[in-house]
């Protein structure tokens, strides 16, 4: 190893770590999850409901992960909380998932949106341009691009934090002023369009998209249902918050510095993705055709490739919106992968320390980061950008993640209970009724998830449930190794 001490350095302050936050949230999410949502609950007051339910389910969780944080401020997070928790197997499987799908194919998802948008600038970043074959993959230029932006990403972190975090700096004070630069020309412009009135008429009349492109009428249960799968997507837009949790051991005073990271990170987050939805409804119909010769006739349900940010500029400052927003996802896609690129590799360091992961990728590098597991990483990532699977996956795993997130709330009362003794610098918000209502309110989503999406749902579990042989088998090699 190149450092004596193999320790990891404490070089990030409340400043940094709210940062990470909200440049893990911010990626290209906020652009283009509305229209789903809007296909979803069909109605204004509804679209904005399930932003703000995801807004109160985020922060509540935030402040809920503050205690575990103080209590527990170790490398690999959310890891740390799960195996002390409960056991090694239930904080393996939530780094099996984390590797395997969350924060890489996350990754490679985010990467393939920097290209794409680039593409908008340079042509020849483009999915139809294949440069080389390589039996069924077809390896085009996007791909190219995306691949040498988590090289470049991978090979940056491995610098030291100190680069990474003022990297990270830069892109998410970037992103956020310029959403709020967005909001305030929405906000101006909008007073001069008639929409407004437009989307009063419908406010709460809830409706969803059926097969035909047809609008449904929901009523009673059928609108809670649809808020439930609606939330899939603005809690994928939103999530990514607890990335703070794994560089804990880089924290200076993490006791205090991560709860509140991870409060006002939030906050800041919930309160512009609020604002920035109230423009869309200001600037763009809610409903739509998918026939609609402009953006107005196709409203936010059927915007062109569900770009609603696009299309709500496009509005408002005319033929530069899709150059204007394609350089603003570029610059947001590129914080948020450099934020994921940074924090994951705390995980698999973790876990290497535990001998549940590669033994090398518990070591440290001559700038005092886990290198190695920057490495691995990028190379899954690389592999999952070259499969295209990425996406589907993502999909796949939003119930497991939401099992996870279940399972550490849950751990609050179980360590209450457990280890009374152990200090509590900072207590969960409103213990025990908060706490206990984000637990019964992701309870409550995910039955709806396996009512109304059971191919995604069952297919995240047999995802996780796949490492449990993978855990028995990683152990059983480590103490042969031992031996």
């Amino acid at each position: 190893m190149h450092q004596q001490d193999n320790l990891l350095k404490k070089r990030v302050n409340l400043f940094d770590g709210m940062s990470l936050v909200a440049g893990s949230m911010i990626g290209s999410g906020i652009f283009i999850v509305s229209a789903d949502i809007a296909r979803t609950v069909g109605s204004p007051g509804w679209f904005m409901v399930v932003w703000l339910i995801t807004g109160i389910i985020t922060v509540i969780g935030a402040v809920s992960y503050g205690e575990l944080a103080a209590m527990m401020p170790q490398a690999g997070g959310q890891y740390v909380y799960l195996k002390k928790s409960y056991n090694p197997l239930i904080g393996f499987l939530f780094g099996w998932t984390t590797f395997l799908v969350v924060q890489c194919g996350s990754i490679a998802a985010v990467a393939v949106a920097f290209a794409k948008y680039s593409g908008v600038i340079i042509p020849w970043i483009s999915e139809k341009n294949i440069l080389l074959q390589l039996g069924p993959i077809g390896i085009n230029s996007t791909m190219v691009v995306a691949i040498i932006m988590i090289i470049f990403l991978t090979w940056l972190n491995t610098r030291g934090i100190v680069t990474g975090k003022t990297v990270q700096n830069f892109f998410t004070s970037t992103k956020v002023i310029a959403l709020l630069g967005f909001v305030l020309i929405g906000i101006i412009a909008s007073k001069s369009l008639g929409i407004n009135e437009i989307n009063k008429e419908a406010l709460w009349e809830a409706s969803k998209i059926g097969s035909d492109g047809q609008a449904i009428p929901l009523k009673g249960f059928g609108i809670i249902a649809a808020v439930g799968t609606a939330l899939v997507g603005s809690l994928f837009a939103s999530d990514a918050w607890y990335n703070v949790t794994y560089i804990s051991e880089e924290v200076i005073n993490p006791r205090r510095n991560i709860p509140l990271s991870l409060l006002f990170g939030t906050l800041i987050v919930t309160f512009i993705y609020l604002l920035t939805n109230y423009i869309y409804i200001k600037v763009l119909p809610l409903t739509g055709s998918p026939e609609g010769t402009d953006v107005i006739s196709r409203g936010i349900q059927f915007a062109t490739d569900d770009r609603v940010a696009t299309s709500a500029m496009y509005v408002i400052l005319g033929d530069y919106a899709s150059l204007i927003m394609a350089l603003f996802i570029i610059v947001s896609t590129f914080g948020c992968n450099q934020a994921l690129i940074l924090a994951g590799p705390r995980v698999y360091y973790a876990m290497a320390r535990d001998k549940l992961f590669f033994r090398k990728a518990g070591e440290l590098n001559r700038f005092g980061v886990p290198g190695f597991a920057l490495v691995v990483q990028g190379i899954w990532s690389v592999l999952l950008c070259l499969s295209g699977t990425y996406n589907d996956l993502l999909d796949f795993v939003i119930f497991a993640v939401l099992i996870f997130f279940m399972l550490t709330i849950l751990s609050i009362f179980i360590l209450r209970v457990k280890r009374p003794d152990i200090p509590r610098p900072y207590k969960a918000f409103g213990y025990p009724l908060v706490p206990a209502l984000y637990i019964l309110t992701t309870v409550f989503i995910m039955i709806i998830l396996l009512i109304y999406k059971p191919r995604y749902t069952f297919a995240g579990l047999i995802i996780v449930l796949a490492g449990i042989p993978v855990f028995y088998l990683w152990r059983r090699y480590s103490r042969k190794n031992d031996n």
